[in-house]
């Protein structure tokens, strides 16, 4: 017979593996339902938990004047274990926090499944959850399995929002041709574990650039299903031929953008500039920075040995693209997460209108500590809105109804311009106005200061209750 007071977490991605760490870690007992490897997904390569199926950068740490930084420290200070297998298993990627994606898939399961408050269960849940299962969390993802999404559409009567996800392809080290391509990160920024020079940069002159993208616009891509074709993209991870279609400057001034980089050997700049980042401990792969696309696998083999450095690629995994789901949560969730129609259930991660690893695993952090809380009968207490988390929970949970209710809700990363503003003193220690790029930096510092008091403050009320 069920424990009343189990709580049951479907999805062992980023976000239900957060979710059940923080769960079980307030005393809870957490049961994980995870399908994998029983049913396989069109973007997953493994049956581990919080496995990365895209870049394996969890982009900024700085947390001093960078929301996704802020998160980061945040979440660290909460206890996360996706930050804890993070920190544990980092590669040199600049200013940017990236990892071993094996080794921390692997650093995660282990954790889950020593853990004396969680159990794993291999099995697809095709449908709303049993009606015995009181304390339930929705941890899917952008993924989640067709017999399950049709019943959350059946009872709530909300159309879906999707839009298509992209896989950037992964390089060989020893097969990039180092007379041309050189190490240096952009602005020479020493990160963790970094030295300056964590990124492999490609370099193309103007004709190169622009033959370049022809072939991007030639090149045969992934057909469409019929009811895929009205699909938007997130633009936050656009494929780059959708890119090279806004436009032939579009990738000079997005992932190809040349500044901040010279080249080694000319002590010049390029055109444009093709960065490949680190993807595991071994330093044997590289992420192509950026190169989500939908290209066919053979145009992609033609068209990335195009870049000058990358004539004789050889490649562990070449780009790829799914379908991303997630439910109109505005309308759907309360402030703790729960589903409105049906209060035992929270959803959790990307499902929910949040985009990217952490904003994902940052939503699960806070499902697990809400279901906990409901299962040991103690207080919840919601993050304010000046941390990294309370603005996501506001983001999605009402950040974007408008005063006729209709939807413009849209997946967003963390960013400064979810968090109330703050007020930054008009001159600096030396009496000097702050004005132009310099207020805008003081801004981000101090909403970032604030944050961390603020997620402090939260998280000793937690403590103390």
């Amino acid at each position: 017979m069920a424990n009343e007071n189990e709580i049951h977490i479907i999805g062992a991605g980023l976000a239900g593996s957060e979710a059940a760490w923080q769960a079980a870690e307030a005393g809870a007992k957490v049961v994980i339902h995870e399908m994998r490897p029983h049913r396989g997904t069109d973007a997953h390569q493994t049956d581990g938990c919080a496995e990365l199926v895209c870049s394996n950068s969890f982009r900024s740490d700085d947390a001093t004047s960078n929301a996704v930084g802020v998160l980061h420290e945040e979440m660290r200070r909460a206890g996360s274990l996706i930050m804890r297998a993070a920190d544990a298993n980092k590669v040199p990627a600049g200013g940017a926090l990236a990892v071993d994606r094996d080794a921390f898939s692997d650093a995660v399961t282990k954790a889950l499944h020593e853990h004396p408050n969680i159990e794993i269960i291999r099995e697809e849940i095709d449908g709303l959850p049993p009606k015995e299962w009181q304390n339930v969390i929705i941890a899917t993802g952008p993924l989640t399995s067709s017999g399950l999404a049709t019943a959350i559409h059946s009872v709530t009567g909300e159309d879906a929002l999707a839009f298509f996800d992209a896989i950037a392809p992964i390089i060989y080290k020893e097969s990039i041709n180092f007379d041309v391509a050189w190490f240096q990160s952009r602005y020479d920024k020493v990160g963790p574990d970094g030295d300056g020079a964590d990124y492999i940069n490609c370099p193309m002159d103007e004709a190169q650039y622009k033959a370049f993208i022809q072939a991007l616009l030639d090149g045969e891509k992934t057909e469409f299903k019929d009811w895929e074709k009205s699909t938007p993209y997130f633009e936050g991870c656009l494929p780059i031929e959708v890119m090279a279609e806004r436009g032939p400057e579009t990738l000079r001034f997005g992932p190809m953008k040349p500044v901040g980089l010279t080249n080694s050997r000319t002590g010049k700049g390029a055109y444009a500039v093709v960065q490949l980042r680190q993807d595991n401990a071994l330093g044997t792969l590289y992420n192509m920075v950026g190169f989500q696309t939908k290209l066919k696998y053979g145009a992609q083999s033609e068209i990335f040995r195009m870049i000058p450095g990358l004539e004789k690629a050889e490649f562990a995994r070449l780009g790829g693209i799914h379908r991303n789901t997630f439910i109109n949560s505005p309308a759907l969730l309360d402030e703790t997460l729960r589903w409105k129609q049906h209060p035992s259930i929270r959803f959790a991660g990307q499902i929910t209108g949040v985009e990217g690893y952490l904003e994902s695993a940052a939503i699960g952090l806070l499902t697990g500590r809400f279901a906990a809380a409901d299962a040991i009968g103690a207080e919840i207490n919601i993050p304010p809105t000046t941390t990294g988390l309370g603005a996501l929970v506001g983001h999605i949970t009402g950040g974007h109804l408008n005063k006729n209710g209709a939807k413009s809700f849209q997946p967003m990363n963390v960013n400064f311009g979810l968090f109330p503003d703050v007020e930054i003193p008009r001159t600096d220690g030396d009496g000097k106005r702050i004005k132009g790029k310099k207020k805008g930096f003081v801004r981000k510092r101090t909403m970032a200061a604030r944050a961390l008091s603020d997620v402090d403050h939260w998280l000793a009320q937690k403590a103390n209750a």
